[in-house]
């Protein structure tokens, strides 16, 4: 089979479970890193045969894909804030309205860049505190997680990307774990948010793979990683600091009410595709 055919073949079976343009996507990531080359690169070599093991190769990352694991389990890698980052099974697979909200962080700061303090509450692959501390090369940044193997992957990619960021371990949702965490300038979260009734709504691939804890709330308080942040600003945000919180697209305006109940005046941001999914709340 020489690279142009595994290509076709990839993208003519991913055609029965998504959609062209995703089926593409999935093709190419898939190929990229199979054979070490970008599409460019590799319409040079189009028609060299793949090896015994790229072939292997191949017909593994296949069989899984078919059943709608995510590639970016299977290949161990996904993409934010233009930097590459290890994946498994024990976090979530970054998104792009998360990697909005950092770039709103970086747009926004107005601090002084070496005094900058930045927590990040649930970090899972620790995206968006190795993105930040990546950007903001002189800021503190600290992260926690309930998960001692969400964590393993977080510092995985705070070793690769060469950062030092403190990464603590415990239940945010118990304030008795507050007094461990630092006060801060910035305050960062993407927290679960999901009601467990919508979990029909959600893809396949998504509920089958990815953490639970890291997706779905208690259908009795949806919205509770959020009043918790807003009662823990009180006495862990410096002054004149801000907290930026990804939101449900429909609970914009309810995440808002709770913040604004702590005193905190809120503004709400849509994301690219025009739903709002962030919100930045200051005592300011």
């Amino acid at each position: 089979m020489t690279v142009q055919e595994a290509s076709y073949l990839l993208t003519n079976k991913l055609r029965i479970i998504y959609d062209e343009s995703e089926a593409t996507s999935i093709a190419e990531m898939v190929m990229e890193n199979l054979t070490g080359s970008p599409r460019v690169e590799r319409m040079k070599y189009k028609h060299v045969e793949l090896s015994k093991d790229e072939t292997n190769k191949l017909n593994h990352y296949l069989e899984r894909l078919l059943k709608n694991e995510p590639v970016q389990y299977i290949l161990n890698e996904a993409w934010f804030g233009g930097f590459k980052f290890y994946v498994d099974e024990n976090v979530l697979i970054p998104r792009p309205e998360t990697d909005e909200l950092v770039e709103w962080v970086i747009t926004d700061c107005k601090f002084p860049i070496s005094e900058l303090s930045i927590l990040d509450i649930g970090t899972g692959s620790g995206c968006i505190p190795v993105t930040l501390k990546r950007r903001l090369r002189k800021a503190m940044v600290s992260a926690c997680d309930i998960s001692e193997a969400a964590l393993k992957v977080a510092q995985k990619n705070s070793n690769t990307m060469n950062v030092d960021i403190q990464f603590l371990c415990l239940d945010f949702l118990h304030p008795s774990n507050w007094p461990q965490l630092p006060e801060v300038d910035i305050i960062i979260s993407n927290p679960p948010y999901i009601p467990i009734k919508d979990k029909s709504t959600i893809e396949a691939n998504v509920l089958a793979y990815e953490p639970h804890t890291a997706l779905f709330v208690t259908d009795d308080d949806p919205l509770l990683f959020y009043k918790a942040i807003a009662v823990f600003g009180k006495t862990h945000l410096k002054s004149s600091g801000v907290i930026y919180c990804e939101i449900h697209e429909s609970m914009g305006d309810a995440v808002a009410k709770i913040f604004n109940a702590n005193g905190y005046q809120c503004l709400l941001k849509q994301d690219m595709q025009e739903k709002t999914r962030m919100i930045k709340a200051s005592f300011a």
